[in-house]
Formats: C-alpha cells, structure tokens, sequence
C-alpha cells in the first residue's frame, strides 16, 4: 500500500470530496450533515489521503472526559486496505494524547466489518440501540476504554 498521509480535514478537503460523498462513500454522508459537522463545536475531523487523493475520513465529538467517534469512512474502492484502521488509530492516539477516559462508537449490527475492526483495536461491546438505523438495524454500543485513573 502506497503512504497514507493523515491531517486535519480542512474545508478545502470538503470540496473535493462533495461531488463524490455519496457515490463514491457512504450515502449517510450527504454534503449538508458532514459539512455541519465539521464545522460544528468539539468536533475534530480529519482524513487520510494517498497522492493527494481522499480516501476516507473520521470524526468524533470531543466531550470530555469521553471521546464519540461519529464515523469512520473509506471510499469504496480503497476498502480493506488498512485506511480505516489508520484513521481509527489516530483518533485513539489522540484520545491517549489529550487524556480521553473513554472512545465510545455505534456500528450497524450487520456491518460485519466495521465490528471486526473495532473489536480487533480493543473496543467492546457494552449495549445495544435498537432500530438505531431504521427498522431492525440496530446500533451496537461499543467502548475502548483509555486513561482510567
């Protein structure tokens, strides 16, 4: 795999990747709500990029002592390659950094995927948000925990 190159994900980051959100992502991520997220307080986005090019990108919401990870997303074409597991790693060293207690996510119960590769970074199961994503797509809950005192 080529270098990724992760930084915080600019405005300049957002238009290049609008025209293709939808398409070329995930079709939650339509330009209205990522753009009000990233722009939103306690918020930190950032993304991964190969040659220039996009190729996925993560964000959470900075509620101390807790981190909430709102998403991790990789285009398409560029899955299974690693870019999420750097995105997700990041996001960790920086909750490590800033003395985080706690990183808590929601992943679509089916999404085979994703919950394999939280589970492998040391995320853990702790409940379930039913019809979380529509009718019987459930969220689960799930914590890695940090720094506990």
């Amino acid at each position: 795999m080529e270098k990724i190159e992760i930084t915080k994900m600019t405005l300049d980051d957002f238009e290049q990747i609008k025209p293709i959100l939808t398409t070329d992502f995930d079709d939650f991520w339509v330009p209205h709500l990522l753009k009000s997220e990233l722009m939103g307080e306690h918020k930190i986005y950032m993304v991964a990029k190969q040659n220039q090019e996009i190729v996925g990108f993560a964000g959470a919401m900075l509620n101390f002592p807790d981190l909430e990870i709102m998403n991790v997303v990789v285009k398409k074409t560029q899955r299974r390659k690693g870019i999420g597991k750097l995105l997700l790693e990041k996001l960790i060293e920086m909750a490590q950094k800033h003395h985080f207690e706690n990183i808590f996510l929601e992943v679509n119960e089916t999404n085979q995927m994703a919950k394999g590769l939280y589970e492998k970074v040391g995320f853990e199961y702790i409940g379930l948000r039913k019809n979380y994503y529509g009718e019987n797509q459930h969220a689960r809950i799930m914590v890695k925990k940090i720094n506990n005192l």
